[in-house]
């Protein structure tokens, strides 16, 4: 009688296609899969506890460094977070360009996605064409705060700055011409007969079983389930702007692809109702010994400077008490827990992240399918190691 094994195989933690430095062990049957055990853990930073010994101005570069694809969603999170304890109410103005910007990051984030996740079926030009677009959102974060990736943009109480007078000019070229990239992106995949074979059918998910794992995002919606925080509890004025939630049925790689390809489709018309009803008005709100005063406020440059020293090396307190913030990341619910003892540090935080409770779901997905659609799988939930580990 015929003895058969299965063998185990480790896939990273120093692989291209796991994207970061994530270990997947595989227990193979022939090339099927019959279990995978994710093992993250080998990026680790410790910025939740790390946080705990920063003021809360100090903990905002950190969350740049978590999801470092899209950090002015981490950012914005965070100051939602902070600004709920404080009961801040922010200008309009600035609420506007953090949604503006926000949907900026999940294009450019999609576009990281699009680029390696086709690379890696073996689609090589889309990655060169998907990161020429990011480029241009990229060079939209220098020019608002003089860095490229950790912009730390937003700040608590609204946003570092008011936009640059040739900001309105580079976004409208963006708006201009993304539609048409978007429409190569899908001249060259959509329809193409070895992405389909690569995609359809393959690493399928259930909406009871993605709900059950706790997935979120794209990775959620593609699986058919209409559930999007910018809908369901809107922040930030979201509830203004109007867009639609692009959903999958049939909730596999494809579908979670085409999820995707929508959603920055929709990023763009928000960005544009953004821009054509930005408010006039100030960019920060007024709180004394939280917020500087405004520019036409301050009689003298060295009051000003005297204020930013103080506000950084003091700090300021939140009243006692806890807060959770969540918003749609490009990756799902990023959600924020903060308990405040009322002194100028957090008391405890803690993050909700959507790359880790996707991740969570990659043994449902991938067990009974073969070890080279193992990537497919990776890829279709997009994942951030450093929103993993944190």
């Amino acid at each position: 009688m015929a003895k058969t094994e299965t063998m185990t195989l480790n896939m990273g933690p120093q692989h291209p296609s796991t994207h970061g430095v994530l270990r997947i062990i595989l227990e193979l049957d022939g090339e099927t899969v019959v279990k995978a055990t994710p093992v993250p853990g080998y990026l680790h930073t410790g910025i939740e506890k790390n946080a705990e010994d920063k003021k809360y101005m100090h903990v905002l570069p950190m969350t740049d460094r978590m999801d470092y694809l899209a950090p002015m969603s981490n950012n914005l999170v965070f100051c939602l977070a902070v600004e709920k304890l404080l009961g801040i109410e922010i200008p309009p103005k600035a609420q506007w360009l953090r949604v503006l910007l926000s949907e900026l990051t999940r294009v450019a984030s999609h576009c990281v996605w699009l680029g390696t996740h086709a690379m890696d079926i073996g689609a090589m030009s889309m990655f060169l064409y998907a990161f020429r677009e990011r480029e241009r959102i990229v060079d939209i974060y220098e020019m608002v705060s003089g860095a490229r990736m950790m912009s730390s943009y937003f700040r608590i109480g609204g946003v570092m700055e008011d936009v640059p007078v040739d900001f309105e000019e580079k976004v409208r070229a963006i708006l201009r011409d993304f539609p048409s990239r978007f429409d190569e992106y899908e001249a060259l995949l959509t329809k193409n007969k070895i992405w389909q074979l690569r995609t359809q059918g393959v690493a399928k998910i259930s909406a009871e079983d993605a709900i059950n794992w706790g997935m979120s995002g794209p990775s959620l919606r593609g699986s058919g389930v209409d559930w999007d925080i910018r809908k369901s509890n809107p922040y930030s004025g979201y509830e203004k702007f109007d867009f639609n939630v692009p959903v999958g049925v049939a909730g596999d790689v494809f579908d979670r692809y085409m999820v995707r390809m929508a959603e920055m489709r929709e990023s763009l018309k928000i960005v544009r109702q953004a821009l054509d009803g930005l408010p006039e008005g100030p960019v920060m709100a007024r709180v004394p010994g939280v917020t500087p005063p405004p520019r036409e406020e301050v009689l003298f440059k060295m009051e000003a400077l005297i204020f930013q020293f103080k506000l950084y090396t003091e700090g300021f307190s939140t009243p006692p008490g806890e807060v959770y913030q969540a918003i749609e990341s490009p990756r799902g619910e990023l959600g924020y827990y903060i308990r405040s003892d009322g002194t100028p540090k957090p008391y405890r935080m803690h993050f909700r992240a959507p790359s880790f409770c996707n991740l969570s779901a990659l043994p449902k997905l991938v067990e009974g399918e073969m070890v080279a659609d193992v990537v497919a799988a990776i890829g279709s939930i997009d994942i951030v190691l450093g929103d993993v580990d944190r």
